[in-house]
């Protein structure tokens, strides 16, 4: 049996203290684990899910922990710096 979907709903979606409760905003939430239909994140852990909190039921990005430490890595060592 294939566990249900994550809800959204179910989640406690935060905001970065930094957000000036203006346009722009985005809000992340911590999944326990990708649903078995979706083969290339699931038993991988928790995901962490990103939404636009102007859209709360629209697109989600969901990541998981190896993916977000390669990106903000990258980030930190300035490779996205100068993206022309």
């Amino acid at each position: 049996m294939h566990p249900s979907p994550i809800d959204p709903s179910t989640l406690t979606w935060r905001k970065s203290r930094r957000s000036d409760g203006g346009n722009g905003c985005v809000e992340v939430a911590l999944a326990d684990a990708a649903p078995a239909d979706t083969p290339h994140k699931a038993n991988r852990g928790p995901l962490v899910l990103f939404r636009d909190s102007e859209n709360p039921t629209g697109p989600i990005l969901a990541f998981t922990r190896p993916e977000l430490e390669a990106f903000f890595g990258g980030v930190k060592d300035g490779e996205f710096d100068d993206l022309t």
